[in-house]
Formats: C-alpha cells, sequence, structure tokens
C-alpha cells in the first residue's frame, strides 16, 4: 500500500491535463514506514521520448541529482508517474518494456479528452511479468 496526500494527487493530475495530449512523467519521492510506502515528494520531469503522445522518458539528470540530494535523509525515489492520454490508467505494453526496477511504483493517471480520470499504481511482479496493483492511500 501506497500513501499519498491529496495535494501530491493533485499536482499530478494538474501535470497531467497540462501535458494533454502528450504524456507527462516525473518521480516519486518517499520512505518506507512500517508495510506503507509513503510518498511525500515529487518531481516533474520534462518528458524527453521522441514520442510523447503514447511515451515518456524521465530526464535522467534529474533522476541523478535527486538520488544525490537525498542521500542519508531517509528519503528516496520510490517510483515514477505519468499519463495515459486517451487511454486507461493501466500499464501498457509500452510499460511493460520499460520496466526494469521491480522495487519501484508505476503511478498512472489516465486523462480523456483532457479530463484527467483515475489515479491508479502498481508495481512489477518480475516472476509473473506483469504488474500488479497497488492500493492507494489518499491521507495527509
Amino acid at each position: 500500500m501506497i500513501r499519498l496526500p491529496p495535494e501530491l494527487a493533485a499536482r499530478i493530475r494538474e501535470a497531467a491535463f497540462s501535458a494533454y495530449p502528450d504524456e507527462c512523467c516525473g518521480l516519486l519521492i518517499g520512505r518506507q514506514e512500517g508495510d506503507m510506502l509513503v510518498i511525500d515528494g515529487i518531481a516533474e520531469s520534462a518528458n524527453l521520448s521522441a514520442s510523447p503522445r503514447d511515451s515518456f522518458e524521465i530526464d535522467l539528470r534529474l533522476r541523478l541529482r535527486l538520488q544525490k540530494e537525498l542521500r542519508g535523509t531517509g528519503r528516496d525515489i520510490v517510483g515514477h508517474y505519468h499519463s495515459h492520454p486517451d487511454a486507461p490508467a493501466a500499464p501498457s505494453q509500452r510499460d511493460r518494456a520499460q520496466a526494469w526496477e521491480p522495487e519501484m511504483i508505476w503511478l498512472i493517471a489516465g486523462v480523456t479528452d483532457g479530463a484527467v480520470g483515475e489515479l491508479n499504481a502498481f508495481r512489477l511482479d518480475e516472476a509473473a511479468g506483469r504488474f500488479i496493483p497497488v492500493t492507494i492511500a489518499m491521507l495527509a
């Protein structure tokens, strides 16, 4: 289960709305608290994909800078978010092909005709070769 404060969910939805009809993307920052993964920050990235309408690529410089800044703080990059313009908030075949870090959360915002709908979270199950849903608790 992950805890996502409503204000961070709103920022992700706004990024998805603003990027439409392209995909938005960014990194999720947080920490583990028992069985709960607490997301307490996000870092928006420019989508560097050559085809941003149906894929995303997070700026590697952003990721490396954040990893350095977070070192020793008890916080870390715990996943990433992106949007699916005119598609469900569920992992695509392209997402599966790009997934290589099973510990990372994949947070996906569905956007239809510019309106942001569902926000869903997933984690890669490498053994099964598929994504599994992760419950989102929207608690402050």
